[in-house]
Parts: C-alpha cells; sequence; structure tokens
C-alpha cells in the first residue's frame, strides 16, 4: 500500500501509546478490564523483541510487537516469540492491516531465530481467533499472564513453515 508505513518504533513512543491506550479501552469494554500483563518497554527492544506502529496516509491506526521468550515450548520448540498488543484503530479495520502486521511480525521475529510465533487473546475477540485460525495458527497449551482464565485462548504457528496467505 502506498499510504501504508510499519514503522519500528520504542513501546514508549507517543503513537504506540496512544493506541495502547485505545486497545486498553477496548479490552475494558470485552472484558471488564485492563490487559494487566506485566510488561517493561526493554522487553520489545532489538534483539530480543520488536513494536510496530503502522502509519496510513501519516496517521498511526495500528500496532503490533513481540518479545522472545525462552520460558515457553510450543510447537516442538523453546525459540518462541510472543505476539503483544496487536490492534488496529476501528477506522482503519477491515483493510487487511492486521494480516500485514501479523507477517511483519513473524518475518522480523524469524530473522532473529524465532521458530514458533504464539500469543494469548481470548473468547471476547472473535475476529482476532479468526485472523490466527485463517493464517494457519492452531490452539496450543494456555500459558501467560491468563493461563487460567476461561475465556484464555492460546494459539502458536510454526515459522519454519510457509505462511497460509500472503499479505
Amino acid at each position: 500500500m502506498d499510504n501504508e508505513v510499519f514503522a519500528r518504533v520504542s513501546l514508549t513512543h507517543e503513537d504506540a501509546q496512544r493506541l495502547i491506550a485505545e486497545v486498553q479501552a477496548e479490552y475494558v469494554v470485552r472484558y471488564g478490564g485492563e490487559d494487566a500483563t506485566p510488561l517493561d518497554p526493554t522487553m520489545f527492544e532489538p534483539p530480543r523483541g520488536a513494536f510496530f506502529v503502522a502509519y496510513r496516509d501519516g496517521v498511526p491506526v495500528a500496532t503490533g510487537a513481540w518479545r522472545l521468550r525462552d520460558d515457553v515450548e510450543a510447537l516442538g520448540t523453546w525459540h518462541t516469540a510472543e505476539i503483544k498488543r496487536m490492534y488496529v484503530a476501528p477506522a482503519a479495520r477491515g483493510l487487511g492491516l492486521a494480516r500485514r502486521m501479523l507477517a511483519r511480525l513473524e518475518d522480523t521475529a524469524a530473522d532473529v531465530g524465532a521458530a514458533a510465533m504464539i500469543l494469548e487473546t481470548g473468547t471476547a475477540q472473535p475476529e482476532a481467533m479468526a485472523l490466527y485460525e485463517s493464517s494457519g495458527y492452531t490452539r496450543i497449551e494456555s500459558f501467560g499472564h491468563y493461563r487460567e482464565a476461561p475465556e484464555n485462548r492460546c494459539y502458536g504457528r510454526d515459522l519454519r513453515t510457509p505462511r497460509l496467505s500472503c499479505p
């Protein structure tokens, strides 16, 4: 997309913070509270992580991040990267941004040696579950901050296999 730019930024970047506040507000509506997963901004700094903001026509409209995990085994490997803060602003939904952000996250994590991408989502986000499932992600054993929550759903995709669809 000519008017679309994916920029690698810090978690503390003002555009990242504004979009994170939006997704946290959405979590309040969907789950009754913000995501309380402990996150340190350094988790998303190279080479152990990355945080991206997508811009359309210069306007920040989406985020996505990953952090390497050496404490979660999935899909036959301990070389995993966890997706965090995937979000597309309502005005930019339906344009394929989430799928393109997902591809960016997978590619950059694989570039530093991640063999599998993993994530937590929940049943109050059916569109997220549909995105991941249509992108080749399968259910994996629950992990993370919400692993005991009944609405928790964890997914993973082996990055050593080709992507199901082109971004």
